[in-house]
């Protein structure tokens, strides 16, 4: 399919989104480029963990919070898998590369069954956006995939988060018992990962559109609003949709943290977020508001 790249040209590497300007713009794609790192990591006056899948909303997010919060110049986000931040909040600090990251976030995000086990750890909760599955595949969709059962076929190649890393995954396997029953579950899960057709994501929001443009997968669940938004952007994929009967509905949380450095920061954003302004934001970029 002449539309593919080779993964080594970096064509459609991220970051997807703009990045903000500085008097040295140095990315080099495939070496040193970090997508889900946002903002002012120097001496920053709120800062966000959001649930990886939220970052296309990112730069009008905090463009618009800003519009109507001048005083907060300097927001450090990060979108890193939910389960990767959550053992960030719990351990104090995160690696990647040679950056240690210590900053103690004011607002955490991810979806509602796993906030419901975290209630120690927020003064106040707000439900936001809700989102739901979609199946992302090659531009013209090459291996006619309809359906999640598809998937359970030979020699389709799968791109799917790993549940231990991403609780997408876990919602995603939940799909797969509604429409093909557990040995549907087991076959894409079990038999397609020992035959390596079924390859398990760590960065599932990064490391699948790359999969899908660059060839090395067919298809891939997703939240909507990624597959979505690929398309927006001009990404050579295609939306497949699941029929609400196979499909689960996400309810997104957010929660200010018990011990949030930036105390008036964090109650601003979190009024915010439930705003018309933010809800037409979530909006523009395919998820469900409330």
């Amino acid at each position: 399919m002449s539309h593919l790249a080779k993964a080594q040209d970096h064509q459609f590497d991220p970051p997807w989104n703009t990045p903000p300007q500085s008097k040295v713009m140095f990315t080099v794609p495939g070496i040193d480029n970090v997508p889900d790192l946002f903002g002012d990591i120097n001496d920053p006056q709120l800062v966000i963990f959001f649930a990886g899948n939220q970052f296309m909303v990112v730069d009008d997010l905090l463009a618009a919070f800003k519009k109507e919060h001048p005083q907060y110049e300097r927001i450090f986000v990060e979108t890193l898998p939910p389960g990767i931040l959550a053992k960030q909040i719990a351990g104090g600090s995160i690696t990647i590369g040679n950056m240690r990251i210590t900053l103690k976030p004011d607002i955490y995000t991810d979806g509602k069954n796993t906030m419901d086990k975290m209630p120690g750890l927020f003064s106040k909760t707000e439900a936001y956006a809700n989102n739901n599955l979609a199946i992302m595949v090659q531009k013209g969709n090459p291996k006619n995939i309809k359906r999640l059962n598809d998937l359970g076929k030979p020699g389709i190649r799968i791109s799917m988060p790993n549940p231990e890393f991403e609780s997408i995954g876990k919602r995603i396997e939940e799909a797969y018992v509604k429409a093909g029953g557990e040995s549907l579950r087991k076959t894409i899960m079990i038999d397609k990962v020992k035959d390596s057709t079924t390859y398990l994501t760590q960065i599932h929001h990064r490391q699948t559109p790359m999969r899908i443009m660059y060839n090395q997968s067919d298809a891939a669940p997703v939240w909507y609003s990624e597959a979505y938004y690929q398309k927006m952007i001009g990404h050579p994929v295609e939306l497949v949709e699941i029929p609400t009967n196979e499909n689960i509905i996400a309810t997104y949380i957010a929660g200010q943290m018990k011990n949030a450095p930036h105390l008036q920061a964090a109650k601003d954003f979190m009024d915010f977020l439930v705003s018309p302004v933010a809800k037409a934001i979530y909006s523009k970029y395919g998820f469900g508001v409330k």
